[in-house]
């Protein structure tokens, strides 16, 4: 017993390690697992043979993971994206996979196998290019788009592949390892409901299995929940969900399909149950947990001594499973209208193996259909790849935009031929609003905005904007800086705003600024640098909520409206004073003083809100 202990710690202790400093270091949580276990494993030596019988283990993350994957498949979302999903993702899956099977074919490898390599190696990481779309706000551009519709499509697409590989099982593999897999089964007690039945009787089997996971799926789940929920136990609907994910998975062992495919379909079923959330929420910390587990029993089990054997053959083997995708995956960029910048996105960002690959390695393994020589390479290729994808996102943001930043950018400023008492910088979301209620009250403004595609779509709503940088103090002249009697600033870089109102504020030390802040901390910075007015964007429509939320629990309009009233007097009673605190660190607010200003500020809105509401008033 206190061996396992001990195992358990190490990997504990290594996943505690490496993956929050792979995550800070922008790498992302599966290389971070990855790394984990290749310092206990191949570096360190801390773990051995027990690892490969723990992956069997962890696979069960997979299982949870495709039964994740199958909750979120909702029809109507689905058929919402289905041009790029079934187009662009299946075209790329399609040719990525028959490309590298073609070379695969031409260096002499058995033709099952050259498949299964294609099928391994057209997958790319999911967890790392979303978390990294997503770090970099690049998840809404049309290249992230095109990205998420592709990786969808490939974890979909893990599903056939999961029961196409089996049919790919190479005979003189199945020879070698049949009577060590009859021992195994023979010392575990292996049950199997299906060996030596008739291909008819086997095919019903099969049916029923299925059909027994749809019927269960809408007909009996919501029961079984709603009389598990009723009992107010979260832990008996943890256990419950665990049991079904178990269950099915049995079922489909027991009658010889993939038991990730019977997950995957039950979460499909339950897609558009009323406890789905609940279900994800009960089961993504063990799917976590036990994906972790098993990629870094991935990265443990890696044979460096392949590499250091073969280096360049593995180098060889990864810059060209890179090229091909990246080629395959430009041009369909390309074909489905996919522009500039973005096309480069979706290309470096897809351009490498993912995660998937190393489980579809080990189930390949296990059906013996790929040779553990091979088997040892491609782990290093995918592992590599994966490892070279965030140097690929740094050279798209170092290399290629700037690049094209410059050529969008030839685009001369506009002349501002205009002259108004407003000057705005900044036409999006905020500004637009501002811009709208001055015109409507005949107050002749001058807009400017770096954005040239928002320029243009202004103007086609017949609002006048100027495309210029409102940071240059020589536009500002052309604009007019020195005649208007109001700036309002509403850009949306902080750094860059706070620069602006520094600037105005030397330039013209009377033109009155009114600023837009992002938070709190940025209302200080605002303020320092000598804005009249800061209000921050959510505040207003923030205390509108509150007291939309007040009235529906039963505050008459009226007293909720006071409510709101008495809040905004009461804090900016204080607000001078945090400010004059603020000013003495400048640290976000977190020295002890500050901290208790703000206490006190809260007890005095707290004690200001349960003051008796005045006489004549409608609240009851």
């Amino acid at each position: 017993m206190t061996g396992y202990f001990i195992q358990a710690f190490i990997y504990l202790c290594a996943a505690v390690i490496a993956v929050p400093l792979a995550k800070r270091l922008g790498l992302g949580s599966v290389l971070g697992y990855l790394m984990a276990g290749v310092i206990i494993g191949p570096v360190v030596g801390l773990v051995g043979e027990e690892t490969q019988t723990l992956q069997h283990f962890a696979e069960f993350g997979v299982v949870m993971m495709l039964f994740l994957i199958g909750l979120e498949m909702e029809p109507r979302v689905l058929w919402t994206m289905r041009n790029r999903l079934l187009g662009l993702g299946g075209l790329q899956v399609a040719l990525s996979t028959a490309a590298i099977s073609l070379i695969s074919l031409i260096f002499g490898i058995d033709w099952r196998v050259a498949l299964t390599i294609g099928l391994i190696l057209a997958l790319s990481s999911t967890a790392i290019v979303l978390q990294t779309l997503n770090e970099k706000g690049l998840t809404k551009t049309e290249g992230g788009q095109g990205a998420f519709a592709v990786l969808l499509f490939q974890d979909i697409a893990v599903i056939p592949m999961l029961a196409l590989i089996p049919l790919l099982e190479v005979p003189e593999l199945a020879l070698a390892a049949s009577e060590m897999a009859k021992q195994t089964a023979a010392a575990h007690g292996h049950l199997d409901l299906v060996s030596g039945l008739p291909n008819w009787l086997y095919a019903i089997v099969v049916l029923g299995a299925i059909a027994t996971v749809i019927f269960g799926g809408f007909f009996l789940s919501r029961p079984l929940f709603r009389f598990v929920a009723a009992s107010g136990l979260r832990e008996v609907f943890t256990a419950t969900a665990l049991m079904l994910v178990i269950g099915i998975a049995a079922l489909m062992s027991l009658v010889g399909l993939s038991p990730a495919l019977g997950t995957f379909l039950a979460g499909v079923v339950l897609a558009n149950s009323e406890f789905r959330h609940e279900l994800e929420t009960n089961i993504e910390p063990f799917k976590g947990l036990l994906l972790g587990l098993f990629f870094i029993t991935v990265g443990a089990g890696i044979d460096f001594g392949v590499l250091a054997q073969d280096w360049m053959l593995v180098a060889s083997v990864t810059v060209s499973l890179i090229a091909v995708k990246a080629a395959i995956i430009y041009l369909l960029a390309r074909s489905f209208g996919i522009h500039s910048i973005d096309r480069w996105l979706v290309t470096l960002g897809l351009a490498q193996a993912g995660e998937f690959g190393f489980v579809l390695l080990s189930f390949s393994l296990q059906n013996n259909v790929i040779p553990p020589d091979i088997a040892e390479l491609l782990a290093l290729v995918v592992a590599i790849s994966m490892l070279l994808t965030p140097a690929l996102f740094i050279f798209f943001d170092k290399v290629l935009v700037p690049r094209f930043e410059t050529s969008t950018q030839q685009r001369e400023y506009d002349v501002i031929d205009t002259r108004g008492r407003v000057l705005i910088a900044g036409i999006g979301r905020f500004g637009q609003i501002v811009n709208r209620l001055l015109v409507a009250n005949n107050i002749e403004t001058i807009v400017l905005d770096h954005d040239a595609g928002q320029v243009d779509n202004m103007r086609k709503l017949e609002i006048k904007s100027y495309f210029g940088d409102a940071t240059r103090p020589e536009l500002l002249e052309t604009a007019g800086l020195e005649d208007v009697d109001l700036f309002v600033i509403a850009i949306d870089d902080r750094e860059r705003a706070v620069q602006l109102v520094e600037h105005i504020r030397q330039r013209c030390p009377d033109l009155a600024i009114l600023a837009r802040a992002f938070d709190q901390v940025h209302y200080y910075q605002l303020k320092q640098a000598g804005a009249q007015f800061v209000i921050k964007e959510t505040y207003l429509a923030a205390l509108d909520m509150g007291c939309e939320a007040l009235t529906r629990l039963g505050f008459s309009p009226f007293r909720a409206e006071q409510l709101k009233s008495t809040f905004i007097a009461t804090e900016n009673e204080m607000v001078e004073d945090l400010y004059q605190n603020w000013l003495i660190t400048e640290d976000s607010g977190m020295r002890p003083g500050f901290r208790e200003l703000f206490m006190q500020q809260e007890a005095a809105i707290r004690a200001a809100m349960q003051e008796d509401p005045p006489q004549g008033s409608d609240d009851d």
